[in-house]
């Protein structure tokens, strides 16, 4: 992986990735007495830090979920800008399982081009230039990934919610094909194991924002998987709509589909 750019967003990625492992290794019971929690205080931190280096790299604004109150009449003038969430996976980072990550996006026209996913506490990245390819980074080596399409002869995997599933997840796996097994993994790498081929759908019929998810969906795209929006009646839909960015005031998301 050769392009300057991502090489410089994956150092500033580990920058704040940084910060945020600085806190959560420390004793969280420290905090009982203050008024700033671990979380908000790693948040922030990494916001910081990625907000002022992508700064100095690019003119492009920048919307992340630590400065999000952006009115829409600016936003919806941006054809291209960096789309951030600083520490995402609040309940891994609390639960210290170390699935949570750092995501800087690059957006254009309302599509992710360019994504950054780093998982500081696993020592992983995942990048991802559409067009280009989509990697692993781990101590420096980059391994080329690409999505894994389901043969009849597999269990299907699917990244899902340690939790009880959802009656719209059932249907949903009830209209395969085959047994199915639960991938369980928290924050958008949940998106990057269908990337890597180590799961062939990831549905989500619950909340997320734009941040939560335009790293992670460059990866995914740029390893070949695609990303649609979910109709919970009709969930394998092939024609579906892609899922697209700041083309509307809300930032929350549609529900979705990762597809190998």
């Amino acid at each position: 992986m050769t392009n300057t750019l991502a090489q410089t967003i994956l150092r500033i990625a580990k920058e704040a990735g940084d910060k945020i492992m600085a806190i959560y290794d420390k004793d969280f019971a420290i905090y009982e007495k203050q008024d700033t929690s671990p979380l908000t205080e790693a948040d922030l931190a990494a916001h910081n830090v990625i907000v002022d280096a992508l700064e100095k790299e690019s003119d492009l604004p920048i919307l992340s979920e630590e400065s999000a109150d952006i009115s829409w009449d600016e936003r919806k003038q941006w054809q291209s800008y960096w789309l951030v969430d600083p520490l995402d996976g609040t309940k891994e980072f609390i639960k210290k399982n170390g699935e949570f990550t750092v995501n800087i996006a690059l957006i254009e026209d309302g599509k992710p081009t360019m994504g950054v996913v780093y998982a500081p506490a696993l020592n992983k990245s995942y990048v991802g230039i559409v067009g280009e390819g989509a990697w692993t980074e781990v101590d420096g080596e980059f391994t080329a990934i690409s999505a894994r399409k389901h043969d009849g002869a597999q269990v299907w995997k699917i990244v899902g919610s340690r939790s009880h599933q959802s009656p719209e997840i059932q249907n949903l796996l009830s209209q395969l094909e085959g047994e199915t097994e639960l991938v369980a993994m928290g924050s958008s790498l949940k998106l990057c194991l269908v990337a890597e081929g180590e799961a062939h759908l990831y549905p989500r019929l619950g909340p997320t924002s734009e941040w939560d998810t335009g790293a992670a969906h460059a990866v995914a795209l740029a390893a070949g998987a695609n990303v649609t929006v979910l109709d919970p009646n009709d969930p394998l839909n092939d024609n579906a709509d892609a899922l697209t960015y700041n083309q509307k005031e809300s930032v929350l998301n549609p529900f979705f589909l990762v597809s190998a």
